[in-house]
């Protein structure tokens, strides 16, 4: 089996199209046409990740945060970087990353985070827009049911949690067909009139190419009339952050506590002293894995009474105000479960060679 048969696996279940403009993600370094020996999970690539991924023979390494980053314009062992794409290679291991296209998905990083937490009622913080479309096509009427379902099998027609949704109105079509064409129907310079079916799917951009495909495919006209129309509406599945609830109203006290217990912390920043807290109650919390201090306004908007997030500087817990505790949980521990989620898509997918979690994979932040 190849690399290339598992990387393919990870791009249709972590779908790189929703990575940020600035981001690197998707498969970085190797060869895909090589055959897979084992699988590594981890948050970082760093060199102890990767003699243990040579210890234990895997030679496809999946990571969180990407190895390479910027621009490379050499490759010599005088940077870390550089030195561990060059040690890579000579061991004859890739690596691949899910980076903040995992962050932005509804069960990616946020979405772990917060199950750990034990929140319900979960809704991303600040889905992306942009991203829906809707496809209007005009059929005939006894081929309508044949296109409805081969739009639904290309992707279209989600909403939430319900699939094959449309909206059908019929009417009639008119057409004339020239010298040089094989019309469907009717005769060739005389004006034809057929009954029509309208048949209107949501899906997103990403599946556009294939969606049209299909629908040239599968639709009985030689040239079908339809119309790709962008949307206002965000997608609610995807995008960043996440806010939810807990089973019940808890003091702070209480569920900083939780906190540190079930992300394994050795401590959490937060914009109140624990004198100050006591007696606030926590019942709904809004979370972004790594730097989210861009979503501080999108989580008061949502009435959450506290934002645990990353990487957050002195003067956010200075304005973020009274109603809403700010807690930076830090960068890898807010992250650190992405190897999990990893871990399990591949493992329920692959049962031919062995996946593995890192416990090489410490972050880089010490606590003394």
């Amino acid at each position: 089996m190849k690399i290339r048969e598992v990387v393919e696996f990870l791009n249709q279940r972590f779908l790189p199209v929703y990575q940020e403009s600035y981001d690197n993600a998707g498969f970085l370094v190797g060869d895909q046409d090589k055959e897979i020996a084992g699988v590594l999970t981890t948050t970082d690539v760093t060199e102890a990740v990767i003699n243990e991924a040579i210890a234990l023979g895997a030679n496809l390494i999946v990571s969180h945060h990407p190895l390479i980053f910027g621009s490379i314009k050499r490759m010599t062992p005088d940077d870390a970087t550089q030195r561990m794409v060059i040690r890579l290679i000579e061991n004859g291991i890739s690596v691949y990353t899910a980076h903040t296209n995992l962050d932005n998905l509804e069960d990616g990083v946020n979405g772990i985070l917060a199950a750990k937490l034990g929140l319900t009622d979960c809704r991303i913080l600040r889905p992306v827009e942009g991203e829906l479309r809707k496809l209007v096509t005009y059929v005939p009427t006894a081929d309508a049911d044949r296109v409805r379902e081969a739009l639904f099998a290309a992707g279209a027609g989600g909403i939430g949690a319900y699939d094959s949704c449309s909206y059908n109105s019929d009417g009639f079509g008119t057409f004339r067909a020239g010298e040089d064409c094989h019309p469907y129907c009717g005769t060739i310079g005389e004006l034809h009139r057929e009954a029509e079916t309208r048949i209107e799917v949501i899906y997103e951009r990403r599946i556009e190419r294939r969606l049209v495909e299909r629908l040239l495919r599968a639709h009985p006209y030689e040239e079908p009339a339809y119309d790709c129309i962008a949307l206002a509406n965000a997608l609610p599945t995807v995008g960043a952050g996440m806010v939810g609830r807990l089973p019940h109203p808890v003091p702070a006290a209480e569920f900083f506590a939780m906190v540190k217990e079930r992300l394994h912390l050795p401590v959490v920043r937060t914009s109140k002293a624990a004198t100050e807290y006591r007696q606030f109650n926590i019942e709904k919390v809004a979370l972004c894995g790594g730097s989210g201090s861009f979503l501080i306004g999108d989580a008061k908007a949502a009435g959450a009474d506290t934002f645990l997030t990353a990487d957050l500087k002195y003067h956010d817990f200075q304005n973020v105000g009274a109603r809403m505790i700010l807690a930076d949980i830090g960068h890898f521990e807010s992250e650190q479960f992405a190897k999990e989620i990893f871990y399990d898509a591949i493992s329920k997918k692959f049962s031919n060679f062995a996946c593995r979690i890192s416990s090489e994979d410490k972050g880089f932040i010490c606590y003394i």
